[in-house]
Parts: C-alpha cells; sequence; structure tokens
C-alpha cells in the first residue's frame, strides 16, 4: 500500500493533472466572480494603477510558463542508433519516465546545449583552466573554449546545464508550491473556521483545541516528520504537508469573522423563516467572506514559496529530479566562496524569485485595498 500511495504521488501526470485542475478552476472561478457588481468594481479600481497591471501581466507570464511545463507526454527510449529500446523481458517499448513538457520542446536549443561544466554568462570559454587536449593533439592547460560559445545568456552550472533553462523549469515548481498548498489551504481553514463561529459552543472549543494544538507545533518539525514516511519525497509530498500546517491562520480570521456575522440582521431572519443552518452558511456566510480568503491567500502565495528555498536549505527538498529555486540556491551557495566566485547563478534565481514574489505582494496589497471595507474607496 505505502508503494502504491508513493507511486501515485510520484506520477508525472499526476502533478500535471493538479496545476492544471488549479489553472482551470482559477480561471472558472475569475469569470464568476466577474459577474458580479461588488466584483467588477473591485476589478476596475485594482486595474486603474498602472503599476497592478504590469504586475498582473508578469504574473500571467509566470502562470503561462507553469502551464506549458505541465503539459507533455513521456516519449519512447531510444538507443544509440535511434531505435526504440524494448524492455528485456515484456518487449515492449520502453518509455521515458521523467516526461517531456511543451516548455522543454519551446526550449530545446537551451536545454540541448549543455557544456562541461561552469562558465560565465555569454562566454565563449569555460570559466577556470583546465588541461585538455586541442585539435591539433597538443596538451595543454587553458580556459577550454565553449562547444556553444555565447549562446548562454546567464551561463551555465557545474554540470553544463544552461541557468536560464534551469530557472524557467523552476517557475513550476514555485507556482505549484504556492498554488497548490494554498488550495489545501482553503477548504480546511473554511470548514473549521466558519463552523467554529457558527456554532459556537462546544465545537468551537473543538475547533480551537485543534489550531491551538497544530499551532504551538514548530512547521518545520512536522514536515520533516511526514517527509520522513517516504522513501523517495518530492514535490507532491511536501506540497501536502505544507497545506496541512499553514491552514490555522485563516482559520482564526474566518473564525472571527463568522462570529460577527452571524449576529447580522439577514442571518437572524434566516434562521426565523427556518432556513437550514448548513444553507445560510453556504449561501450567506461563505460568501461574505471570501474577500478574506482572497486577500490572506495570496499575500500568502510568496510566503510559500519561499520556504522551499529554506526547506531546501535544510535538506527537504522536493527531489533529485525536480528543479526548484531553492536547490538551485542550496547548490550555488558554495560556489560564493570561490575565487573569484561563481555569481550568476545565484543571481539568476534570486532575480526570477524577485520576479514572481514583488508581482504578487503588490498585487495582494491592490486586491486588500479593494476588497477590505474599512481600505476600500470609490
Amino acid at each position: 500500500m505505502k508503494e502504491t500511495i508513493t507511486a501515485i504521488w510520484n506520477n508525472w501526470y499526476f502533478q500535471d493533472f493538479l496545476v492544471l485542475s488549479l489553472a482551470g478552476t482559477l480561471t472558472f472561478v475569475g469569470l464568476k466572480l466577474a459577474k458580479r457588481d461588488f466584483w467588477q468594481i473591485a476589478f476596475r479600481q485594482i486595474f486603474q494603477r498602472w503599476s497592478v497591471r504590469i504586475c498582473f501581466t508578469i504574473l500571467t507570464l509566470y502562470t503561462t510558463v507553469a502551464v506549458l511545463d505541465s503539459i507533455g507526454y513521456h516519449p519512447y527510449l531510444r538507443d544509440k542508433d535511434g531505435d526504440i529500446e524494448l524492455h528485456p523481458e515484456t518487449k515492449q517499448p520502453v518509455v521515458d519516465s521523467k516526461g517531456v513538457s511543451v516548455l522543454d520542446i519551446v526550449l530545446r536549443p537551451l536545454k540541448n546545449n549543455a557544456e562541461n561544466t561552469f562558465s560565465a554568462p555569454l562566454s565563449d570559454q569555460e570559466f577556470a583552466k583546465m588541461t585538455f587536449t586541442t585539435e591539433e593533439g597538443e596538451v595543454v592547460r587553458d580556459y577550454k573554449p565553449l562547444d556553444h560559445p555565447g549562446k548562454h545568456l546567464l551561463g551555465t552550472d557545474r554540470i553544463g546545464d544552461d541557468v536560464l533553462y534551469l530557472c524557467l523549469k523552476g517557475i513550476r515548481t514555485g507556482m505549484v508550491i504556492g498554488a497548490l498548498t494554498t488550495l489545501l489551504v482553503i477548504p480546511f481553514a473554511l470548514f473549521f473556521g466558519i463552523v467554529a463561529g457558527y456554532f459556537g459552543g462546544w465545537v468551537d472549543d473543538v475547533v480551537q483545541y485543534i489550531y491551538t494544538t497544530l499551532s504551538s507545533i514548530p512547521p518545520i518539525l512536522l514536515i520533516v516528520s511526514f517527509m520522513v514516511l517516504f522513501e523517495n519525497p518530492g514535490l507532491p509530498q511536501l506540497v501536502f504537508i505544507m497545506g496541512i500546517t499553514s491552514w490555522t491562520g485563516l482559520c482564526r480570521v474566518l473564525r472571527g469573522e463568522t462570529m460577527k456575522l452571524r449576529e447580522a440582521e439577514y442571518v437572524q431572519a434566516c434562521e426565523a423563516m427556518g432556513v437550514s443552518r448548513a444553507m445560510i452558511m453556504i449561501r450567506h456566510i461563505v460568501p461574505n467572506v471570501m474577500h478574506l480568503v482572497l486577500i490572506t491567500v495570496v499575500l500568502g502565495f510568496s510566503g510559500r514559496v519561499l520556504a522551499e528555498v529554506v526547506l531546501s536549505y535544510i535538506g527537504i527538498s522536493v527531489g533529485a529530479e525536480t528543479v526548484s529555486w531553492g536547490s538551485m540556491i542550496t547548490g550555488a551557495l558554495p560556489e560564493l566562496s570561490r575565487d573569484p566566485a561563481i555569481w550568476w547563478q545565484i543571481v539568476a534565481t534570486f532575480l526570477f524569485m524577485l520576479g514572481l514574489i514583488l508581482p504578487a505582494n503588490l498585487f495582494g496589497d491592490a486586491l486588500r485595498d479593494a476588497l477590505d471595507p474599512r481600505l476600500r474607496t470609490r
């Protein structure tokens, strides 16, 4: 059973199904909200600022890259002669377990232009001197010319992979961690927060005990303990446990807001008319707390992306086969102590992270100003 669950979690199609489902859900929710007057006014206020329009464009580009990296297929493995490899026992064609995405096809020039080791941005030779044999058969110690001079805009890493390609591949990991973790947080926070705030009494006491207990345990201990349960932990497991450990803050906010809404006149009128409590919560409580949910998850997105970097630094990574900004930064840190320092990998990763986190924060601030009744302006 454990091996079966692990196989499902690590399945390439399963991960991409989650990403595409999230993108489709967000698109559907956005179209539904755009039909309501309240949200139309809020969206107009948000996009009046040119800075917000730029941030939204950048976030759309990042999302597009993540989606392109989630659409692909498993090609057949081929031998040196170009023939399809067959399984020695079943004689069936062998497929590549890693898969090839649309983004891999688009970035094929960057992916295939690999070098032997480090090279500086736009350089025509390797970064360090080495002993090699020239075409004339002479053994020299010098800077070896690159196989693809001037093709690497951001340089190459230790094994010669293009840094720009790795940074673009890391976008999907960052978006998955930030977005799918949020997708797990919302149901837990909505259910427990609204139930506790509406019913009160012993229900409220039980819910408070649950999220207070979770909050008292350092999240890093829960994450480490959970990841140890799997033989080959990766991105899906990390997303799952981060979602389980980060819903308590939003739950507190929703509980307090629900306690205020249950005393509103329209809720009291529904109860007097005999409307069921479940219908009251679904039709009248949930829509009136969604602005808090949206504000909280957007502002918390960047924190979850940064959390992967910290976890990678202490050895909790998304898996060796998954490219992430955290693993790139962890691998680049020792190279900063060299003389001269190899700086381009960590700088490129920092710029790509800044390009995602800064627009997300600015867009979240604008969203809060438009939806929070205390800050909303016409």
